[in-house]
């Protein structure tokens, strides 16, 4: 009988395959229409293996939908021409919720994480979405061990952040959070990347004015993380990404009541180059990689947390990576250090 019960564990193993299946961490990508949510997704995809390909990591799209839309998106932002660029919204989100997932692992081997960022059509946020879209967005937001933010920021710059709440939709913001955080008991990351920023963050006296802004702009978001339910549950970093890299804010101009914001090249030579597209992933990483090594037990990533003791280069790989956390230069951890830091290997 035993003889037996081992030949059907190895048949089993045989046609199931060897590998346990890989664990999915989920991310939700938050910002209303045309914020640059995909730009953003586009930029960490592109640069991600020529950034970070030192630290023996690589990143890939698991399936072909995922592929051919970020594809498509890189295209259009490196296709960029002429000196002047006219931005009335940038690509509107349109059609039903969708995942975009990657496989990260140690460079030549099987994928050890899959990482699902979860978007949807920004009207999900927006004054005309209904109850369901927004219970949606807050699912997602409940699901997800990180949520990453992007913030147009020549909208909450510019002209005192006139057209800030509109575009940016910060009160919705908080709210979908006030619902989905509701008696959280686990761990969660929050980080806010504000994109489009490449002249806001030319030097330490620009970058620190951003900062301000940001605390100034999402305060109220900010109090709620740091109430006392949430203070030691939510870590929040801000981690800028310039998502094109050689094209600069130059100004605002009304056309029909809503204004066109206007880029130019500093170099007319000057190609698609951004900067910084890794420091997202960078923190999300380090934010799992601790609660790992603090040994706790969470629901939703207790068998993502797994995935570093049975799989040591995969561990000693990202714990190399976190290390090129940036925080300074308009990069800062807002709330939850703790959540964060890596005394040693």
């Amino acid at each position: 009988m035993q003889i037996f019960q081992w030949i059907k564990r190895m048949l089993s193993r045989i046609f199931q395959g060897k590998t346990e299946p890989i664990q999915t961490l989920k991310i939700t990508m938050l910002g209303s229409s045309g914020v640059g949510k995909s730009s953003l997704l586009a930029a960490i995809y592109d640069q991600f293996d020529q950034v970070i390909g030192k630290t023996n990591l690589q990143i890939k799209p698991t399936d072909d939908a995922t592929r051919v839309i970020m594809d498509a998106r890189l295209q259009e932002l490196k296709s960029l021409v002429g000196n002047t660029i006219k931005v009335t919204g940038g690509v509107k989100g349109g059609g039903s919720p969708r995942s975009f997932l990657f496989d990260l692992g140690k460079t030549g081997r099987s994928p050890s994480l899959r990482l699902q960022f979860q978007d949807y059509p920004g009207g999900y946020i927006e004054s005309h979405a209904t109850p369901e879209n927004i219970k949606t967005v807050e699912n997602f937001i409940r699901e997800s061990a990180a949520v990453l933010i992007a913030i147009d920021t020549p909208m909450m710059m510019e002209m005192k952040g006139k057209w800030h709440d509109r575009f940016n939709q910060p009160t919705r913001i908080i709210n979908l959070f006030k619902q989905a955080y509701e008696n959280l008991d686990t761990p969660r990351l929050v980080i806010l990347a504000p994109v489009k920023c490449e002249k806001y963050i030319q030097n330490d006296k620009d970058a620190n004015e951003l900062l301000a802004n940001i605390r100034d702009k999402y305060g109220t978001l900010l109090d709620y993380f740091g109430s006392d339910e949430l203070l030691l549950k939510v870590a929040v970093v801000v981690t800028p990404v310039q998502t094109v890299g050689s094209v600069f804010f130059s100004r605002v101009e009304m056309q029909d009541d809503e204004p066109c914001f206007y880029f130019v090249k500093r170099d007319p030579d000057s190609f698609y180059q951004p900067k910084d597209s890794e420091q997202p992933l960078c923190y999300l990483l380090r934010f799992i990689l601790r609660l790992h090594l603090e040994k706790r037990r969470i629901p939703i990533i207790n068998s993502i947390l797994n995935i570093f003791g049975k799989d040591v280069a995969f561990k000693e790989a990202v714990l190399d990576f976190t290390g090129n956390c940036k925080n300074t230069g308009g990069f800062a951890v807002i709330q939850g250090a703790n959540l964060l830091r890596i005394d040693s290997k």
